[in-house]
């Protein structure tokens, strides 16, 4: 396919880079492709950013047949440009796409289109410490079509946001909520897509932490409410007395590339991490022990974000002394510096343009 670009007539003013919050300001241009059963995908284009022109019968808006992915671009002292792992997100859209029956794409020729993007926006890859450039490829079902079935048509498209922290706290100890009245999703379900229904199904119990003053939830399992899964937009690790664990990838659980990252750091370090089931009583009795060391959050958006509290029923547990521990602090440090350039990548893991 030959990518078409048209530029926009008029170019944003820049953000002040020092001020960036997250998801909040998107840059001039976009990429949008379309698929139709005769024609399969086609029309690929970097356009003017610009609004999304649907019938109010759009199935996306009624039946949430959607997908989408979160990576970043770096940008170095040099100012060199960089992508983190980018060809494991688009290994996972297509997972997710098969799983929501949207049509598979050329992952190859996505990137590709992304790069090329990339070189027109690269005045927006901010170049302040922590910050970077966030990526966003969604697909949605375009049928103007009130039934209940995959839909025949759909737009890819990839929009780009400069951003700060994702938390307000930075790389500081967040609190984190155990709900045991709400489930994310259950194995057999789509907990493990990215798929916008699961964010919205996360909504109602992230309010009601906020209400008492927790950043997150942390999930349950959704069958026995008794095993850790994740956390609202992060994996989650624990150490309890020198062993790295995180949940098993059970079918209800996001497959994380930074979670992926990290268990890969560890075992090169020769500290594997173990992936097994963990009861949110173990991490209690850990905890009364004094066996809970540290716990953190693992994602794209934070990369690492220590947990300083765990609050489950009635009780709050500190986790170790409620600031960041030194795992979360080797494994922020180590894939930062891969990201911004600093230290050396394993094989494949950045991409540069």
């Amino acid at each position: 396919m030959e990518l078409k670009i048209k530029k926009a007539d008029k170019l944003k003013a820049l953000p002040d880079a020092s001020g960036l919050t997250f998801g909040t300001i998107f840059t001039d241009h976009m990429f949008s492709m379309d698929y139709s059963p005769g024609q399969g995908w086609h029309d690929p284009r970097i356009e003017p950013y610009q609004p999304i022109v649907m019938d109010p019968s759009t199935m996306v808006l009624h039946y949430g047949q959607s997908i989408f992915e979160g990576l970043k671009a770096f940008k170095t002292q040099s100012g060199e440009i960089r992508l983190f792992r980018p060809q494991e997100n688009f290994k996972r859209f297509n997972r997710s796409a098969q799983r929501m029956c949207i049509p598979q794409f050329d992952e190859a020729f996505a990137l590709a289109a992304l790069t090329e993007l990339l070189k027109i926006e690269k005045q927006w890859v901010p170049s302040e410490p922590g910050t970077s450039l966030y990526i966003r490829p969604t697909i949605i079902a375009m049928d103007p079509f009130l039934g209940v079935r995959a839909s025949h048509t759909y737009r890819f498209f990839i929009i780009l946001c400069p951003v700060g922290a994702y938390y307000k706290e930075g790389f500081n100890p967040v609190r984190i909520w155990v709900t045991d009245q709400y489930v994310r999703a259950v194995r057999g379900g789509t907990g493990e897509v990215k798929t916008a229904g699961n964010y919205a199904a996360s909504l109602y119990a992230g309010e009601e932490a906020h209400k008492i003053g927790f950043t997150q939830v942390l999930w349950l399992d959704g069958v026995e409410l008794k095993y850790i899964e994740e956390v609202g937009s992060m994996n989650i690790f624990f150490v309890i007395d020198d062993e790295i664990i995180t949940p098993a990838l059970s079918g209800s659980i996001l497959s994380g590339i930074t979670r992926d990252s990290v268990i890969q750091l560890a075992q090169m370090w020769g500290h594997p991490v173990s992936q097994r089931r963990i009861s949110v009583d173990e991490v209690i009795n850990a905890h009364a022990s004094g066996k809970l060391q540290e716990a953190f959050g693992s994602g794209t958006a934070a990369v690492i974000s220590p947990v300083g509290e765990i609050k489950y029923k009635d009780k709050v547990m500190k986790v170790g002394n409620g600031g960041v521990g030194s795992w979360a602090q080797k494994f922020f440090k180590a894939i930062t510096d891969i990201q911004y350039g600093k230290s050396e990548a394993p094989d494949g893991w950045i991409l540069k343009l």
